[in-house]
């Protein structure tokens, strides 16, 4: 039986919303927690989480084996590491500090195989992980392997329209927190005024191009705000914070038992 890759963008067609877990934690077993928890895709990130090339292949196969494509988010144009993440079998690669056309273009070009872009051959444990054969990989990897840009800045704001204009460029994921600071000239608001009202924008102008619209949600609340405002892909809080807030409230529930 002929074996497809997994694609964002048909899973967001088909469930409306897609659930994004976000690891930062350089620990494979807890993607895998995550991958079975119920979220619908999970990112490992490798710009400012723990992760390294090991982790990063080992998530990838937990994931995997939970049926739930996994990206991965690359340190800024490390285009080598977001090449290899896909020949590890991500689903898709979030790029952060893509501030032009330019930079889109040079993004796409080196996640993308010809004639669309440079992406040298080489998805040995892509193919294992998915169980496809090399003809089938290659045809269908430019529509499913999900190139993501991040907007996060004034630069990329003014570009947007330029930046979904480049061929192989899927969508466009928020990062709030950068974003508020370049708004703000220094500020961490990313639940702000100025950028839940250039989020919204964000959102409308990405959707009418027919691409994703994907967001860093943080919390519950919040991640539904955004799922209302148009984002299809949104994550829903990260490892790091989970695992201390359910510490802390199993060590917290302890103290008020023992305190009766």
């Amino acid at each position: 039986m002929t074996q497809t890759l997994p694609s964002l963008p048909l899973l967001a067609e088909e469930r409306g919303a897609v659930l994004l877990g976000w690891s930062e934690i350089a620990a494979p077993a807890v993607v895998g927690l995550m991958a079975r928890s119920g979220y619908d895709a999970v990112l490992i990130d490798l710009q400012h989480g723990q992760h390294d090339i090991a982790s990063m292949r080992d998530s990838i196969t937990e994931a995997t084996l939970a049926q739930t494509p996994a990206l991965v988010r690359v340190p800024v144009r490390d285009w080598a590491m977001a090449a290899r993440a896909l020949d590890l079998g991500a689903a898709g690669i979030v790029a952060p500090m893509i501030n032009s056309a330019g930079d889109a273009a040079a993004f796409a070009a080196e996640i993308k195989y010809p004639p669309l872009g440079r992406r040298s051959w080489g998805p040995g444990r892509a193919l294992q992980a998915h169980r496809m054969t090399p003809g089938d990989y290659f045809a269908g990897a430019n529509a499913s392997t999900a190139a993501i840009a991040m907007c996060e800045t004034r630069e990329a704001l003014a570009a947007l329209d330029d930046i979904l204009s480049v061929p192989g460029v899927d969508g466009i994921l928020v990062g709030p927190a950068d974003l508020s600071i370049a708004l703000s000239n220094g500020t961490i608001e990313p639940e702000g005024t100025a950028v839940r009202e250039a989020m919204r924008e964000i959102a409308r102008r990405t959707r009418a191009r027919g691409k994703l619209a994907c967001a860093f949600g943080g919390r519950a609340e919040r991640a539904a705000e955004l799922i209302a405002e148009g984002y299809q892909v949104v994550s829903v809080g990260y490892d790091t914070f989970t695992l201390a807030s359910a510490f802390a409230g199993a060590v917290d529930g302890l103290r008020q038992k023992i305190a009766r």
